[in-house]
């Protein structure tokens, strides 16, 4: 419905005779208030300084020449100082309802990003340690935005950068060392600043396992490093697919060294006057990109910054023919992330072809107080022992509950709050409740031939159809805003929807037509409450 009243509303436009260029976007929303309508346009306000013009004139003069299907609108009011307000057709609402029943599992699929190719980086944690709940809402958001794309047509990658060199895993290696020596009854110190989790001895133990004692006398740490990086990444995986997260590749930082990039990339700021030397170091004039001050590339030691690996893993993600790129970054990178988008504009890409997604930190309350974390001193929890404690479903829903742009406090005992006050659970147990009706229904009448949905002609019959319909619509919104929480709020007040239609209108006992299309309406909800529950990559059980 919403590419339909765009469409006429774009024709009404045509009498003011404006350039393309002045034309706002024509924006439809659901109205606050139900008495106003299924859906609503504030084109008129934002028409108003453009023509100079009461914003209610003009959307008395758009309703004049709009011309639009009775069937899908039953009328248009103006409200307000302005706002269109349309009401949808009870022949609307049927035809929806039925294409709801036939698209079955595909209901919500659209074509907009149809021939789209987007990668998604995210996760992309070093190999130092298992992936704690910091990363948690992480992964969770990645993955999700990559389901609500691939919804909305796009071909998605998703995509794990790591550095698997540097200090911290120089360290990694030099504590598993420690460690294995320590397994051997050897003297052995962990290094200033080194890994002390437990974690940390079960690789030393699987090198005594394999090894023995043949590397006590090896002064190197390659082979310690090596085996840290193997099993944890192992471990990374399996968390990674518990939570049903799946990556399609890794990319390692060391790539973009070994293929030239990174000299490439200087060479290219030198050659544009966008790099210099000062102090040892090697600056980028950040400062021509609106910057206060330049910034650094190379430290004085010849150590790159992260920004620098991170402009030419960027030039190398378009080079391989994404048509956009989503990074997924928590708060600490809002500061740096713009002198990436710099980089890979000197280097004459084109910006908005890179989109971030920026998530604040996350807070575990245990016992009514915050957890504090450091993977370092092994007081964190892990991904792991967070779902072994509230499940992977749970697990994945609290990390999407909110807005990626607030702080998500992450409560173990709400979380573990077993009935329908755990949100999780309401959503599914509506769904499990929906299919223990329908089971009922086919224990005791033999359903033939199509629904007459006509029937459906109750308030709160008419409110369910309403909000199912809207489900395309709401994968859009959340698909485009990179906002899963949108998803949730909606299955939570199409639950609501069916719980008020189900206390107002009875399946069981009704005349065989009447029941047979409020059986339809029940279907129709259960499908699009499996199939967002899918998009959200947790589980839809008929039974609980």
């Amino acid at each position: 419905m919403t590419d339909y009243l765009r469409s006429i509303l774009r024709s009404a436009l045509n009498q003011f005779d404006l350039p393309e260029e002045d034309l706002p976007d024509i924006q439809i929303e659901k109205p606050n208030q139900p008495d106003h309508g299924d859906s609503a346009s504030n084109i008129a306000l934002n028409l108003a300084s453009v023509l100079n013009t009461n914003p209610r004139s003009i959307a008395e003069k758009i309703v004049q020449e709009l011309e639009y299907d009775p069937k899908k609108i039953k009328a248009v009011e103006i409200a307000g100082p302005g706002f269109i307000n349309f009401r949808y057709a009870e022949d609307y609402l049927y035809d929806e309802l039925q294409l709801v029943l036939n698209q079955s599992r595909d209901f919500g699929k659209t074509g907009t990003l149809s021939g789209k190719r987007i990668l998604i980086e995210f996760v992309s944690a070093n190999p130092t340690g298992p992936l704690t709940v910091g990363h948690g809402r992480n992964a969770v958001l990645g993955d999700t935005v990559a389901r609500l794309l691939e919804w909305t047509g796009a071909e998605v990658d998703r995509e794990y950068y790591f550095n698997n060199a540097g200090r911290q895993m120089r360290i990694l290696g030099q504590s598993v060392r420690a460690r294995y020596l320590q397994e051997l009854g050897e003297e052995a110190a962990l290094p200033d600043d080194g890994y002390e989790g437990e974690y940390i001895r079960e690789i030393a133990r699987a090198l005594v396992e394999e090894h023995g004692d043949s590397l006590v006398r090896s002064g190197g740490i390659t082979v310690f490093k090596e085996k840290a990086e193997q099993l944890i990444f192992e471990e990374i995986q399996a968390t990674l697919q518990r939570m049903n997260i799946k990556m399609d590749s890794f990319f390692n930082e060391q790539e973009v060294y070994d293929d030239g990039s990174i000299e490439r990339a200087i060479e290219t700021f030198r050659e544009k006057d966008l790099a210099y030397d000062k102090d040892g170091a090697t600056w980028f004039r950040t400062t021509r990109f609106g910057k206060d001050k330049d910034t650094v590339l190379i430290k004085s030691s010849g150590e790159p910054t992260y920004r620098l690996p991170d402009i030419a893993y960027h030039a190398n993600k378009l080079d391989r023919g994404y048509d956009q790129c989503i990074d997924v970054f928590g708060a600490d990178h809002i500061d740096t992330y713009p002198d990436v988008l710099s980089g890979i504009e000197a280097l004459g890409y084109d910006r908005s072809r890179v989109d971030v997604i920026v998530y604040q930190f996350v807070t575990i309350v245990k016992e009514g107080k915050p957890f504090k974390m450091s993977t370092r001193k092994a007081n964190f929890i892990t991904l792991d022992e967070l779902m072994d404690e509230v499940g992977s479903d749970i697990t994945r829903f609290f990390f999407l509950m909110r807005a990626p742009n607030t702080h998500l406090e992450f409560d173990v005992a709400e979380a573990k709050t077993e009935g329908e006050k755990n949100p999780v659970f309401y959503l599914q147990y509506a769904h499990a409740r929906i299919h223990s009706i329908l089971r009922k229904v086919e224990q005791e009448y033999r359903l033939e031939g199509a629904p007459d949905l006509e029937r459906l002609t109750h308030e709160s019959e008419k409110k369910l159809i309403k909000s199912i319909i809207r489900f395309p619509q709401m994968i859009q919104s959340a698909a485009e805003s990179r906002e899963p929480h949108r998803l949730i709020n909606y299955l939570d007040n199409l639950a609501s929807h069916f719980t008020s239609f189900y206390h107002d209108c009875r399946i069981l006992g009704e005349d065989e037509q009447l029941m047979q299309a409020r059986t339809a309406l029940a279907k129709a909800t259960a499908r699009v409450l499996a199939n967002g529950l899918t998009i959200l990559g947790i589980s839809a059980p008929d039974q609980m």
